[in-house]
Formats: structure tokens, C-alpha cells, sequence
């Protein structure tokens, strides 16, 4: 199995400390995953708020390839609303460049309604700003040009320079939780993001469809779903359950938050019906039920209770990769280097042997 750490920078839920201090010991976590035997580092971006604060992954990642050479580094993800795509496609080409072809390149489409305001574009716009701009990045990586026609994207034909370096077969990836998400990432013939936020039974369907429209579109096998999620693990059952729910906990209070979920104006957004689904779910539910159900979906505990719960998704699933986040919702940093350390030394090699 391939095993990367998700990092993103949150300070939701964490009273003391400045932003480089969140910062710092973020890419202490990041060092020590590196030096543990990880397949990659990954990273969101967010913007103005406590709840992640990455306003450029791509360059953080350009940090990280120089510091470790052997790992791999990936974005997930870079939010193409709120960037023009030859932007991205040469920043993209650069980091490759540098890290020697390490460069996992993982794109979003953004949910943040106060992201959007803040950037001065509309929420409306999304789906169709990312099915333009997606292809336009994927081909200019591949063909070392960039061109585009579209409503919001007219690109004259233009040349990538430095030119791609390396194939980016096999290393995009695209979040994907609606069904129109699906589709965009099976036409880019990219691996699907999905994040533990609900029973992974209820993601069946999607991840089913996305595999079928990936083998109509491409006449070959799909790539492997990467699944992103917020574990704590720990040797002591009992406090672990209690981080859970206080970590893991304050995470949702925070996505929560971050993302409106307790509105309506999903509502009445251009391409978020699914999401409009999950805030009434979550109104229903409320935050004490929404965790519940979390905790459900997401990884916590002893080793072998981590591991046992990841065979029997693997059973419902199939094969996929995990990418996992130890530091969120206010998690000490104590909490996180312990189960971090704890997670490479008793899980990662299991994994591995998968």
C-alpha cells in the first residue's frame, strides 16, 4: 500500500502559539515521516482562516522536495478556481523539475463560500472553471503546451518553459465527493480523492461509478482511490477513544464551521447538491451525531485496531492508497509526534507488506 502524511496547518481548537509555531512543528511532523519510511508528503490549501492556513501548496511542496530527496510530494489540492491555469501548469512543470519527477499533482475544486468571497469569484462558477482548466494543465504537462477556449479561460497556444520533464501518467489526482466531481476526475483519468467524513459504505456508489466511467473513458483499469483522513492512534485504547473524540471531535466543529455546513446556502450554489445533502444531514445529526459518525469512518486507536479496521475496508473497497493527517482540531503536538512515531513503527511496515 502506498502510505503518505496529510498535512494542513490548522490552529482551529489551539489556544496557545503563533502561526510559525503551528508551522515549525508541522514540518518537524513532516521531517519525521520523511525519515520513517512514508511514500509521500501531502498538503491542502486554504486560505485567511485558522482552519488550514496553506495559501500556496505548491511552493510549500517546492520546500519540502529540496529538504527531503526521497520522498514524494503532492497537493491535495490545488483549489483551480482560484488560479489561472498556465499559473499552475508552470509551477507544476518547476517542482517536477526540481524534485526530479516526485511531483503527485492533486487538484480541487473548492467548497469554502468565504474563500470565494474573499478571492472575488463566485461559488456559481466552480465546476465549470475547474472542467476547463483541469484538462488545460494536464495537457500542457503532458504536451509541454497550453491552450484553451473556454468561458473563462481563453489561453492563446502557448509553450511551458522549462518543459515537463517527466510523465505525469499516473500522478494526478482530483478530490471528489459529487457525482459531478466523479466524472470530472474519471475524464482526466485521475486517481479519486475521497475523505473520511461518512460510513465508507455510502461511498460505495460513487467510487463504483467512478471506476466504470475511468474504464468508458480510457479503456483501461482505473488508478487507486486515495482516501484522506485524521488518525490518532496511540497504546492505550481508552485515551485514545478520549483524543478521538476531543481531536477528532473539534475537527468537525471545524469543518463545521469553515464550510457552512449548518446553512442552507448549498441550497441555491451551482454543482453543491451533494453537499447541500451533507449539511442536512449534519442539521439533523448535529455536531454531536456528525462526530459520532466520524469516528465511525476514521481511523483511531491501537495499532492493531487501525490495522483491523483498514483490512475490513480494504475487503469493501479494494486496494487503495491512504493518506494520512496526525495533527488537527487542536491535536498537542505531543499527541501527534506520539502517534505518528507510534504509526510508523507498528502500522506503516504492515502496510507496506500489502
Amino acid at each position: 500500500m502506498d502510505v503518505g502524511m496529510m498535512m494542513i496547518f490548522s490552529s482551529y481548537g489551539w489556544e496557545d502559539g503563533s502561526d510559525g509555531q503551528m508551522w515549525e512543528e508541522e514540518l518537524r511532523l513532516a521531517e519525521i515521516a520523511a525519515d520513517s519510511g512514508f511514500d509521500c508528503l501531502w498538503s491542502a490549501e486554504h486560505h485567511f482562516n485558522d482552519y488550514s492556513f496553506v495559501p500556496d501548496n505548491l511552493q510549500l511542496m517546492t520546500h519540502i522536495a529540496a529538504k527531503h530527496s526521497d520522498i514524494d510530494v503532492g497537493t491535495a489540492a490545488v483549489i483551480l478556481p482560484w488560479h489561472n491555469p498556465l499559473r499552475v501548469a508552470e509551477n507544476a512543470a518547476v517542482l517536477d523539475l526540481l524534485s526530479n519527477g516526485r511531483l503527485r499533482l492533486g487538484f480541487g475544486r473548492g467548497l469554502a463560500r468565504r474563500e470565494f468571497e474573499t478571492f472575488g469569484i463566485s461559488m456559481d462558477e466552480s465546476r465549470e472553471r475547474f472542467d476547463e482548466a483541469a484538462p488545460m494543465i494536464v495537457n500542457a504537462l503532458r504536451t509541454g503546451f497550453i491552450e484553451g477556449n473556454g468561458t473563462y479561460y481563453k489561453q492563446a497556444r502557448t509553450e511551458i518553459r522549462p518543459r515537463p520533464q517527466h510523465s505525469f501518467d499516473g500522478r494526478i489526482y482530483a478530490v471528489a465527493a459529487s457525482d459531478e466531481s466523479v466524472l470530472s476526475a474519471a475524464k482526466l483519468g485521475a486517481h479519486i480523492v475521497m475523505f473520511a467524513d461518512r460510513p465508507w459504505e455510502m461511498r460505495m456508489p460513487g467510487i463504483e461509478r467512478g471506476r466504470a466511467l475511468h474504464r468508458e473513458f480510457h479503456g483501461t483499469e482505473p488508478p487507486a482511490l486515495m482516501l484522506t483522513e485524521f488518525v490518532i492512534c496511540g497504546a492505550d485504547i481508552t485515551q485514545c477513544e478520549e483524543e478521538a473524540r476531543q481531536y477528532q471531535g473539534k475537527f468537525v466543529e471545524s469543518n463545521f464551521y469553515h464550510y457552512e455546513f449548518l446553512g442552507d446556502h448549498f441550497r441555491s450554489v451551482k454543482g453543491y447538491d451533494a453537499y447541500q445533502q451533507k449539511a442536512e444531514i449534519a442539521r439533523s445529526a448535529g455536531l454531536e451525531g456528525a462526530v459520532e459518525g466520524f469516528m465511525k469512518a476514521a481511523s483511531w486507536g491501537t495499532p492493531d485496531k487501525i490495522l483491523r479496521g483498514l483490512e475490513e475496508r480494504r475487503a469493501l473497497l479494494g486496494d487503495f492508497e491512504w493518506n494520512v493527517a496526525f495533527r488537527f482540531g487542536g491535536t498537542p503536538m505531543h499527541v501527534a509526534e506520539r502517534g505518528l512515531k507510534l504509526f510508523a513503527e507498528e502500522v506503516l511496515p504492515v502496510l507496506k507488506s500489502w
